[in-house]
């Protein structure tokens, strides 16, 4: 009897922790229309949340990647997700469990990252943002900037890349 006592002590606690630590807002997930809201992008910008990842998809310039090859092919999806908007986004969505950007040029997909809500503490954040500022202020001019950034990158999320646009 005592351990079944016992037993029901630590199934109450267990219970009330983990009720404390539900984020304020329960975990809701934005709409599709919310998530696009955080980003502003001169082009084609869409976004919806399947399950519960949101998933941004963006028009990327074919002039951009004639110019700009394998290294712009790869880096266009960095540019979005290692942004104060998806750290945001996570901020606000606690529920939301991971932020895909997804690259086209029109109907060919060209790069798909997928970012973790917990794979960035907040230091691993900081880092990420000052690598992507500097690839978006800087990389034109200074193309190991964009490599630095897509290194981190790969570092950080799952991706796949269409070899259509990525091979040497």
């Amino acid at each position: 009897m005592k351990i079944a006592g016992w037993g029901r002590v630590v199934a109450l606690c267990a219970g009330a922790s983990i009720a404390a630590c539900q984020p304020a807002g329960g975990g809701d997930l934005p709409t599709g229309e919310e998530v696009e809201s955080y980003y502003e992008y001169g082009r084609a910008l869409e976004a919806e949340v399947t399950g519960n990842v949101a998933v941004i998809t963006v028009e990327q310039s074919a002039q951009q990647l004639r110019n700009g090859g394998t290294l712009w092919a790869k880096v266009g999806p960095y540019i979005f997700l290692f942004s104060e908007e998806t750290k945001r986004l996570f901020e606000d969505y606690p529920g939301l469990a991971g932020v895909r950007v997804i690259t086209r040029v029109g109907t060919a997909e060209v790069a798909n990252v997928l970012l973790a809500h917990d794979d960035l503490n907040d230091v691993l954040w900081a880092r990420s943002l000052n690598i992507a500022g500097q690839a978006r202020r800087d990389g034109t001019n200074r193309m190991t900037l964009l490599e630095d950034l897509v290194d981190w990158g790969e570092d950080h999320t799952e991706f796949s890349y269409n070899e259509r646009y990525t091979r040497r």
